[in-house]
């Protein structure tokens, strides 16, 4: 495998659709309330891809140094994990995407607000610099909060709550209701692939130390834990169909119940955690799916 071919490995593409549901949602949103600029929404993309590449690049980076990827993990072979890539030349990249994605940030932001709306401005700035910090602090330090079982709630609010709200205030330069249950529906469904994540990985977590929520709770009950989230986002999801309903075209996202609902009977009958890992794909464009769906559905 070529040098660039490693490091596209590294960046782990197959996370970033998910990382951008919230930002097409939000766009959706916009464009219903005649608020939708194209510029945002590609700079709006663009800083959330680069943000989640380095969320990627320093959990390879903060797993790989602290022993946690190792010949245990069932996932995909890391890059320091496997030698093809050192800590150093990791720390690195990490370095220069941290600076790709502050000078993304910045473009997004006064593209949004620029002088008019200072408050605002400054606002999603230092929310933006919280981003960056929390796609650190997964895993990378002696306090990372993946390892003391608090990664659930960070992806809820940095997939869902501001993925969606933050987005959809870009574009309006106001909060509106509307956006606040699809934001809990994506933040839900992030957090769910986060979850199957660590039922598949439960057995190399806990002999690493990583104390995630399904090491703390165990197998059995990380799956009745995983129904709620899930099962939330369909509750909160057909609730949203429900209170904004003006067409039947409103309620086409209940297509992407059919691989929810499969998904939720796989996870039901499993009983090899390995068998979990191409539940995360399935689950993850699942919700791109419902994403897309739930938008153009509230267009028409």
């Amino acid at each position: 495998m070529n040098n660039f071919s490693i490091w596209i490995s590294a960046m782990r593409l197959r996370t970033l659709p998910l990382s951008v549901s919230g930002i097409i949602l939000a766009s959706f949103l916009a464009e219903y309330n005649g608020v939708f600029q194209w510029k945002i929404c590609v700079l709006a993309i663009l800083t959330t891809l680069s943000l989640q590449i380095l969320s990627n690049l320093a959990n390879d980076y903060g797993d790989g140094i602290k022993g946690t990827d190792n010949d245990d993990r069932i996932g995909p072979e890391r890059a320091i994990q496997s030698g093809k890539i050192s800590p150093e030349s990791m720390f690195n990249a990490i370095k220069i995407n941290i600076l790709i994605s502050i000078g993304l940030a910045f473009f997004l932001v006064f593209s949004a607000f620029g002088v008019q709306h200072f408050l605002l401005t400054v606002f999603f700035f230092l929310l933006g610099i919280a981003c960056i910090v929390a796609a650190m602090k997964y895993t990378v330090g002696d306090n990372a909060y993946g390892y003391n079982g608090l990664g659930d709630v960070f992806v809820f609010i940095f997939f869902g709550l501001v993925s969606v709200v933050g987005c959809y205030v870009l574009y309006a330069q106001t909060i509106d209701h509307v956006a606040f249950l699809p934001a809990c529906v994506i933040g839900l469904l992030s957090t769910a692939v986060l979850n199957l994540n660590n039922m598949r990985d439960i057995d190399s977590d806990r002999n690493a130390n990583k104390n995630t929520i399904v090491v703390q709770i165990g197998s059995q009950k990380a799956k009745l834990y995983h129904y709620f989230l899930v099962g939330t986002a369909i509750i909160l999801s057909l609730a949203f169909g429900v209170l904004y309903y003006t067409s039947p075209y409103n309620l086409m996202f209940f297509l992407a119940y059919i691989p929810l609902l499969l998904h939720l009977k796989t996870v039901y009958t499993n009983k090899e955690a390995i068998l979990l890992d191409p539940e995360l794909k399935k689950l993850a464009l699942t919700t791109v799916f419902l994403a897309i769906l739930m938008g153009i559905g509230h267009l028409l």
